[in-house]
């Protein structure tokens, strides 16, 4: 799936990255505990967080994830919005609620981190 049609999907405000919406995304994973992402996060994966701090950006980069999503309309402070854009990483924006967000993605056919599914 790419980028642009998880912004589409989603509805999602594009914070930075608007080069990169033609990106295939692998899979995503959700999680505002960025040990959690360290520990089952995957290269190639959109990660979807509420924690709007530099740690997102720098957990996604270790991790090798293609861009992040914020949900609950929030967006990165000023520290991790120049971070994502060093560091290649695009970034969006969504008003869905993290489960809703992570639903509509799954339904669309976007698989969840190291998830098949059919799981």
């Amino acid at each position: 799936m790419t980028l642009k049609q998880i912004q589409e999907i989603l509805d999602a405000e594009i914070i930075c990255g608007e080069d990169s919406l033609d990106m295939e995304i692998t899979a995503a994973g959700g999680s505002d505990l960025m040990s959690d992402v360290l520990a089952f996060g995957q290269p190639g994966i959109l990660l979807m967080t509420g924690l709007t701090n530099t740690q997102s950006v720098r957990t996604a980069d270790i991790v090798d994830a293609k861009a992040i999503l914020y949900v609950r309309g929030k967006k990165p402070d000023k520290g991790g919005l120049e971070l994502a854009r060093e560091k290649g990483i695009p970034i969006l924006s969504t008003k869905h609620m993290m489960f809703m967000a992570c639903g509509l993605l799954f339904r669309a056919g976007l698989p969840g981190v190291g998830g098949l599914q059919d799981e």
